[in-house]
């Protein structure tokens, strides 16, 4: 069997194929980043070795193609995080760095972490990512407008009280206007009336992107948003950034790659954790949200949280606790829903098991 390291970029891909059993180079290639290309390093891999892995380093952005290409020829792929790649080359014998060398180092990375995630054929999780990371970018053109906009209603001394976080809301951005229009006409009074206008079409569009994704939400997962806490747009990054529950080997796992598993530092007759800064942070911050929302509303939440603090954790180390059971139902929830979808089966009046929301 051979793996085969592929270090993309946008124009061309660098692959470099080792002997899974001695780490052995058995050869490089480099393509170019389109069908023709991608023929070439499929043809060429094949001719190595009848039996075969590809592990490409997770730039999504560049290497999406390349997967789309490989996965309905029934290829075996696995996604190595940069991170593990920058390891692997600064423990090498070779220094330096180039194409092959990173090619090379995402197969070791490969070899030494059998248990990545494979990657699977884009389904729509992959739309819901790509809904909920526009709209991630409309929001923040939105704040950075409202931003200016402020500035500008100072320097103009507008005469409303604008309360914090109201200048996305209709009935807000219609009084401003109006006030806007009395003033005397200056260039500073039509760039902050544009403005209003831009907030006004971008909280349009804002709203009408998150009807489309509640919309996926309950066809996709209705689970999740039964989960105490879970709105559709946590339950839109959950699914988007999983990118399919099935692919990990169980919950531990899944932990382990949202960062909610607690790392262990134990030394000796020390025995004790610490938080763990890795995994996905965007998935680590949509269950920190849940988490938060649970503790302060959800009484099994409440009472567990009671709980560890009596026994001595601090407040940051209860919620840790808690992000970690969260975790395990949000996970089992995926699995469940997709199995469902995959056998046609739409869940009716769902109602998660509060014992596992928080043990």
């Amino acid at each position: 069997m051979i793996v085969v390291g592929i270090d993309p970029h946008m124009k061309t891909h660098t692959a470099v194929a080792l002997d899974a059993a001695t780490g052995v180079s058995l050869g490089e290639r480099t393509v170019t980043c389109d069908g023709e290309g991608h023929d070439e390093l499929l043809r060429w891999a094949r001719a190595l070795d009848s039996e075969r892995c590809f592990a490409i380093e997770d730039c999504r952005h560049v290497s999406g193609r390349l997967e789309r290409h490989l996965l309905p020829h029934g290829e075996h792929v696995v996604r190595v995080p940069p991170k593990l790649m920058a390891g692997a080359r600064a423990s090498a014998r070779t220094y330096g760095k180039s194409d092959p060398i990173d090619a090379a180092c995402v197969a070791r990375a490969a070899l030494r972490e059998p248990s990545l995630p494979r990657a699977v054929p884009a389904g729509p999780e992959h739309d819901v990512r790509l809904l909920v990371d526009h709209r991630d970018d409309l929001v923040g053109e939105r704040r950075r407008i409202i931003k200016r906009l402020r500035w500008n209603c100072h320097d103009l001394e507008v005469a409303l009280d604008l309360p914090p976080r109201v200048l996305d809301r209709y009935v807000w951005l219609d009084r401003l206007a109006e006030v806007l229009r009395s003033l005397p006409e200056s260039t500073r009074q039509r760039i902050a009336l544009d403005q209003v206008r831009r907030s006004r079409e971008l909280t349009e569009e804002i709203r009408r992107l998150e009807r489309e994704i509640r919309g996926h939400m309950r066809t996709l997962a209705p689970e999740l948003m039964g989960v105490p806490g879970c709105s559709a747009l946590s339950a839109a990054q959950l699914v988007g950034q999983t990118a399919s529950a099935n692919r990990f080997r169980g919950e531990a796992a899944f932990a382990m790659h949202v960062g909610t598993a607690p790392l262990a530092v134990s030394s000796g007759k020390s025995e004790r954790h610490r938080l763990n800064r890795t995994g996905n942070r965007k998935l680590n911050a949509t269950i920190h949200i849940i988490a938060v929302t649970q503790a302060r509303m959800h009484p099994p939440a409440i009472a567990f949280v009671e709980r560890k603090r009596a026994e001595g954790m601090s407040g940051r180390e209860a919620l840790r606790c808690l992000k970690r059971h969260i975790t395990r139902t949000l996970y089992k929830t995926m699995v469940r829903a997709e199995r469902a979808r995959s056998a046609d089966v739409v869940p009716v009046d769902f109602t998660p098991d509060p014992v596992c929301v928080a043990v």
